[in-house]
């Protein structure tokens, strides 16, 4: 027998429940901006991923042909793509020259000459998170997560978006960030970085301090495969790559620095490894933790302009990967008031929150024990 009152069925129901017709259409006028902003993003991919932000750079109004011989690439595909970048506003087209072109403001943030400005490197995430939507519909009724193997391109792309930051800045404004680690690098320790990928960032900072060791710990093979490629180019002997699970570092020995870029959140067990961490720390040691600049409180987060790519990257990606290791799920915006408490509880006794103009999505961690 039904529970529900006739008084609680009309006020589900009654006159009072009708939605507001200008309010439905101001919400329906919103999704289909949505809807074309989303699909600008993967149009906006594409010209990241084909060169033809870049070519356009160089080149006064041109044809759509005269753009495509620049690119190397189909004219028909490039006019229908130059049609949607038109549209957009991101282009401009002149209809009695048929010509297009590509403003200097707008090249400013969309071509690879732009360094860590590039937004078209970020939108590639748009089309490669949408890559695993079945797999993460079906965690949402079943449980369980998205496992890193299928996540096609994935370490190559973040290895592009900090290399963009890391190329601008790492050496002269991120190492900068942290009281006396220039020096005692130039002096010569051993640096350790806790999920890193290609290892980009860690052959910068080889490269740069000669005097010291660095070792890199990360469990994809194929992701240390490309980073110890880059060292032998480059001629590295003071850096090498480990396959190893972060959570346990025994045997590892112990490090006058520990870095980790954008790696603690989509950890399974992210309270271990910085347990670890803080473990394997010289006594005046240092970690260098870069996450996501966020609040822990959902609420606090609604100013953020990018904070539905925050949740979205966290739900696609971040979050899952972690739960298909039957791990915390942390997700990407655990923000900086949970990640200070577990600093606090994994032994870091000391940790300041910095920030760097380069780099607007990020905070950067100083801890020490």
């Amino acid at each position: 027998m039904s529970t529900t009152t006739d008084h609680d069925t009309a006020t589900r129901t009654g006159p009072a429940s009708q939605p507001d017709p200008a309010r439905v259409q101001e919400f329906a006028g919103r999704l289909f901006g949505v809807l074309s902003s989303g699909s600008t993003a993967l149009m906006v991919s594409i010209g990241h991923r084909t060169g033809l932000f870049d070519a356009l750079a160089g080149l006064p109004p041109s044809t759509s042909s005269s753009i495509a011989a620049e690119a190397g690439l189909h004219e028909r595909y490039v006019r229908e793509w130059l049609g949607a970048m038109t549209v957009a506003g991101i282009v401009t087209h002149d209809g009695a020259t048929g010509t297009y072109q590509l403003p200097g403001e707008h090249a400013a943030v969309l071509t690879r000459a732009a360094g860590p400005d590039n937004l078209a490197s970020l939108l590639q995430m748009v089309p490669l998170l949408a890559q695993v939507e079945d797999e993460v519909v079906r965690c949402f009724a079943e449980g369980g997560g998205v496992p890193y193997s299928s996540y096609a391109r994935f370490h190559e792309l973040m290895a592009e978006q900090s290399a963009q930051t890391n190329d601008a800045a790492l050496v002269d404004k991120v190492v900068p960030l942290v009281p006396g680690l220039r020096e005692r690098l130039q002096r010569g320790t051993r640096v350790a970085d806790i999920g890193c990928g290609q290892g980009h960032a860690l052959n910068l900072l080889a490269r740069a301090f000669p005097d010291s060791e660095f070792v890199g710990f990360d469990f994809s093979a194929e992701a240390l495969d490309v980073a110890r490629a880059e060292a032998r180019t480059w001629g590295l002997t003071n850096v090498e790559f480990e396959l190893r699970d972060v959570a346990d570092l025994d045997g590892a020995g112990s490090f006058g620095a520990v870095t980790a870029f954008d790696a603690i959140h989509d950890q399974a067990r992210p309270a271990t490894v910085l347990q670890q961490v803080a473990a394997h720390l010289e006594p005046d040691g240092v970690f260098l933790m870069v996450d996501m600049r966020a609040s822990s409180d959902l609420d606090n987060n609604r100013d953020i302009p990018w904070a539905p790519f925050l949740y979205t990257v966290s739900t696609m990606h971040c979050m899952t990967v972690s739960l298909a290791l039957d791990g915390a799920g942390l997700g990407t915006v655990w923000g900086t008031e949970l990640a200070q408490r577990m600093l606090a509880e994994a032994g870091f006794g000391d940790v300041e929150v910095k920030s760097l103009e380069e780099d607007f999505i990020n905070d950067y961690y100083v801890a020490r024990r």
